[in-house]
């Protein structure tokens, strides 16, 4: 047991990882995986791909290491990044950015909303908005910043807030609307109307608005919607992306915060004494990525759906209800139907993969404890895989209910 006082207790406690008794517990994604590996399960719980990203980027990265890119970059990022992203923004949304003062590169989008949270808030007088189930670092981030989470719920089966709970939630102690969007773990894009009412909150409390955008390329039947780009959004709004998802080099760790020049200096006052930088030959690599053609983004988008749709119907297959994602990589579904006597959705996750052959994570991990009681049978499986190897989970799936 440790007994060593300090922060980590208050990140720990955040993301539900210590006991009453002090204890520190392993994430249940390291649990799942190791059960995957002595079961030679088809793991759809953690979400990164299983395939290289494109050729153009991955050239580029190597060009850039035998160049001798193999040094501390600016602190800002490199300049063709910075260039590059600004570009993006505009080509895709209309949205213009000045790549020397509004974009701030950093290692991945995680730190960047690390960097974010602890630069914006300051104790426990300050509140963070989120939508739950969230993506796990973020409780972690807040309760280090000495802040308070507040969780607006996700209800199943449609997987979307209510308004008038997201009304309720945001006061004038609301520092931060945190948004992920689509979201991680349920793959749930935001109406009009809630993004709306979002901007309308921010306004009305004077809260700042961070957005969480790593999904932005795979949304599967409509456009993505930056919140940046709606009247009266973008002089409080924070975006933050990265390449990980879109060009399939989650090792990377190349992420993106744009905004204000305000705001993105008061991140890198924090960000410059966490990585300081990093990732210098990868950088120009993304910064390509960046610039392909239109078809390689619509490719994406059109492959993600594929594999939805075919893992959707071998979990409804199984006997399960389905939430269809919008966009990410993400499915959840309810297991009721499956789960033993006194099983809830963690010990069903921990069981499948010797039971079924394939592992997926509890939606209870993604929640804060008080909480996990909304979404006990309900799992969360990654179609970020080739398509053979989720035809094969789906086939594995079917056949469990048989």
């Amino acid at each position: 047991m440790l007994h060593i006082p300090g922060a980590w207790q208050r990140a720990a406690r955040g993301a539900g990882l210590l006991s009453p008794a002090g204890e520190l517990a392993p994430t249940i994604f390291a649990e799942i995986t190791a059960a995957a590996v002595r079961h030679d399960a088809v793991n759809l719980g953690q979400g990164f791909p299983d395939e290289d990203g494109p050729p153009e980027v991955l050239d580029a990265a190597i060009a850039a290491i035998r160049d001798g890119v193999n040094q501390y970059p600016a602190g800002r990022g490199m300049p063709v990044l910075r260039e590059a992203v600004s570009d993006h923004q505009h080509r895709f949304y209309g949205i213009d950015v000045d790549p020397e003062r509004e974009i701030l590169v950093t290692a991945g989008a995680t730190e960047a909303l690390t960097a974010a949270l602890l630069a914006l808030l300051d104790g426990p007088d300050d509140e963070v908005v989120v939508f739950e189930p969230y993506y796990d670092s973020y409780a972690a981030a807040v309760a280090l910043a000495g802040a308070r989470l507040v969780p607006v719920p996700l209800r199943w089966p449609s997987l979307e807030p209510d308004v008038d709970e997201l009304r309720a939630a945001v006061r004038d102690r609301t520092r931060i609307i945190l948004v992920n969007d689509p979201h991680n773990p349920t793959g749930t894009v935001f109406s009009n109307e809630v993004r709306d009412e979002i901007v309308r909150l921010a306004e009305r409390h004077d809260a700042l608005i961070v957005t969480d955008e790593v999904y932005e390329h795979l949304v599967m039947d409509a456009d993505h919607v930056p919140l940046a780009t709606l009247p009266g959004a973008a002089e409080r709004t924070l975006t933050i992306s990265s390449g990980g998802k879109t060009f399939r080099t989650t090792g990377w760790k190349v992420g993106w915060v744009s905004g204000p020049a305000d705001l993105v200096d008061a991140v890198l006052a924090v960000k410059q004494y966490l990585t300081y930088v990093n990732g210098a030959p990868f950088q120009p690599a993304i910064a390509v990525g960046l610039g392909l053609p239109d078809t390689f983004f619509d490719d994406l988008a059109a492959t993600q759906r594929e594999r939805r749709d075919l893992l959707g119907a071998g979990l409804r297959d199984a006997g399960f209800e389905v939430s269809t994602p919008a966009g990410s990589y993400f499915t959840v579904a309810d297991v009721r139907s499956m789960l033993a006597p006194g099983e809830d959705a963690a010990a069903f996750c921990r069981a499948l993969p010797e039971r079924v052959g394939v592992a997926a994570i509890p939606l209870t991990a993604f929640a804060t404890p008080e909480h996990r009681d909304r979404y006990e049978t309900l799992v969360r499986f990654a179609a970020c895989k080739r398509t053979d190897v989720i035809a094969e989970a789906a086939r594995r799936l079917a056949a469990s209910a048989s």
